[in-house]
């Protein structure tokens, strides 16, 4: 096994701990013998425990990143584009979430309000809304003043649905996944399509060209 399949595998190992005593009940020790290795051989790829922890984080992260990023190269009109970025990412996050049981509460805790956690991801989900809304402006698609700024504040509106996403909250008030999805993407839509293009993302005669700066 090669040296990053190693790493690879202590982190799996280390992650279904976590899923299954939570971070606080799982020691260095617990990760080596599960994983079939000494407590000297983990040292050398992780410093300590909260390292691994983060490690984990990152990859989970990493994973939905990976699957966002194939949605710029679709090849789909760029308001179809934004539409599936913002429900696939609602799906993705829950996804990690779910997926790691136990970490619920550190995940909530850590990478919702610890900055440093989010600070990288943010950045990479941002550039890769600022793709799909220049490649809209550009098309005459989208009537965008400055796609950064637009960028970021769909980025941190999305994120807002995070957490009652996660919890159910949507399903609780009677509201199901696909209401959410045709109600959220027509929200944000609705603020970038150019006003030269009806609801249904046919244009009319006289298309308003694209501001960009």
């Amino acid at each position: 096994m090669s040296r990053d399949e190693t790493k690879e595998n202590l982190l799996e190992v280390a992650r279904q701990l976590f899923v299954k005593r939570g971070v606080e009940n799982t020691t260095m020790s617990d990760i080596a013998e599960a994983a079939g290795k000494v407590r000297r051989t983990i040292y050398t790829y992780f410093k300590s425990k909260e390292d691994i922890y983060w490690a984990v984080v990152e990859s989970e992260t990493s994973r939905v990143m990976e699957k966002l990023g194939t949605i710029v190269n679709e090849d789909l009109p760029p308001e179809e584009k934004l539409t599936n970025y913002i429900f696939r990412r609602l799906e993705l996050i829950k996804e990690i979430v779910v997926r790691n049981g136990s970490l619920r509460t550190e995940f909530f805790r850590d990478m919702w309000k610890v900055e440093h956690a989010w600070k990288n991801i943010d950045q990479q989900e941002i550039a890769l809304l600022r793709s799909i809304l220049q490649e809209g402006a550009d098309k005459g698609v989208f009537e965008i003043s400055n796609v950064r700024v637009t960028a970021v504040l769909i980025h941190y509106a999305i994120r807002g649905f995070d957490a009652p996403y996660i919890r159910n909250h949507f399903q609780r008030m009677c509201v199901d996944k696909e209401q959410v999805r045709v109600y959220a993407s027509n929200l944000i839509l609705k603020g970038v399509l150019s006003s030269g293009y009806a609801a249904g993302g046919e244009p009319e005669k006289d298309k308003t060209e694209a501001k960009i700066q």
